[in-house]
């Protein structure tokens, strides 16, 4: 699953995982656990970066390594050599835990499954590509309201995220979560209709 800022994942996701029982994986958070110190991204990272990005009790500070990387593309594409194959190995390892496990629906979010051209990412894990999508205008109003971003920082993020047009074409369903999200749930479910449903239901707003 991917799609823009604000569009509304963490609900969707949300709602697989108390519906149908989904196992629900974030890249971003696979990426943040592998640079903690004693994971295998850690003294990569650092080299990297450099010991001005060390917090006293020997993590590195996020803050300041986005930071770095916002202003300078080479840093963040020599990051991304070091995180990416890293991440894309952990979550094989989940992936077939979870299976062994007996997991029928696993999800798994990321902001980075298509390259520069459009192209699928690591395709060999998954089966479909799901994009979420909102219309820009409500994304703005769930940053402001959830995140407190001014517009200046929204444009800049979304100027940064892979063009709406790329997703629809490369991704294999399109959820539209502009609205409520009862409308959502009816798009997923039908996705999913061969699903049955197991787990926790969430109530009707």
């Amino acid at each position: 699953m991917t799609g823009g800022v604000g569009c509304g994942k963490s609900e969707v996701l949300a709602y697989l995982e108390n519906a149908y029982g989904a196992v629900i994986l974030r890249t971003d958070d696979l990426a943040k656990e592998l640079m903690m110190p004693g994971e295998v991204c850690y003294q990569d990272v650092l080299a990297l970066f450099g010991p001005d990005v060390l917090l006293e009790d020997g993590m590195l500070n996020r803050v300041k390594m986005a930071e770095k990387v916002f202003a300078d593309e080479e840093l963040l594409q020599k990051l991304n050599a070091v995180t990416h194959p890293a991440v894309l190995k952990r979550t094989e390892e989940i992936i077939r835990g979870a299976e062994e496990k007996g997991a029928v629906l696993i999800c798994l979010e990321s902001a980075l499954f298509l390259d520069s051209q459009g192209h699928k990412i690591g395709n060999e894990i998954y089966r479909e590509l799901w994009y979420v999508y909102a219309d820009e205008a409500v994304r703005r109003e769930r940053l402001k309201a959830s995140r407190s971003y001014s517009d200046e920082k929204i444009s800049s993020i979304m100027a940064n995220q892979v063009p709406e047009s790329m997703l629809r074409r490369s991704c294999d369903c399109v959820i539209d979560n502009s609205g409520d999200f009862a409308e959502t749930r009816k798009q997923i479910d039908v996705l999913l209709k061969d699903m049955p449903k197991s787990g926790r239901q969430p109530e009707e707003p």
